[in-house]
């Protein structure tokens, strides 16, 4: 939803008949420092988050190591039966 230029003078309008030619002005520094303190509200927020977020994890610390006793196993097996085949005693 925009508004148009002439929604906004209308606004102005209502608001100088409204709260009169001596209230707007504080009214206007009013509503600027709230606005003021809710960005500043927000920036800290994000800082915060920011500050509590965790690392960036490095593509090395996820792979899991490879099991040594699987591969030592395997090994083994397909060293035996080539044994037995050349008629060799295991040692």
């Amino acid at each position: 939803m925009r508004l148009g230029m002439g929604e906004i003078v209308v606004v102005l309008v209502l608001a100088l008949l409204f709260f009169g030619p001596s209230k707007l002005p504080q009214l206007g520094a009013s509503l600027g420092q709230a606005l003021k303190s809710f960005k500043k509200g927000l920036n800290s927020l994000h800082e915060d988050a920011d500050a509590e977020a965790p690392p960036p994890v490095r593509e090395e610390q996820t792979r899991l190591p490879a099991e040594p006793s699987a591969n030592a196993s395997a090994t083994a097996a397909e060293q035996k039966p080539a044994a037995a085949v050349a008629g060799q005693r295991p040692s």
